[in-house]
């Protein structure tokens, strides 16, 4: 393994114990109101699904990342 792959590997699992005691510290047993959702992309059309008032943004915003995505994709394989 090469250096960066191990200082990829150990900022993971940093990140990941970090989150983990971040959890533990806020008090994740107590009775707070859990919200969820997400979103489903199937091709380059999102399916937002969950309980938020933002649920259009988040639609929009997905389609716009997707766009931006595609056109790096094609202005690297024009380049190439």
């Amino acid at each position: 393994m090469s250096m960066p792959n191990i200082l990829l590997l150990a900022a993971g699992i940093f990140l990941l114990v970090l989150g983990l005691l971040m959890l533990i510290a806020s008090g994740a047993g107590g009775r707070g109101e859990v919200k969820g959702g997400g979103v489903i992309l199937i091709g380059p059309i999102p399916i937002v699904f969950g309980g938020s008032s933002l649920k259009l943004l988040i639609a929009l915003l997905i389609i716009f990342m997707v766009m931006i995505a595609l056109l790096m994709f094609l202005s690297i394989q024009v380049v190439t």
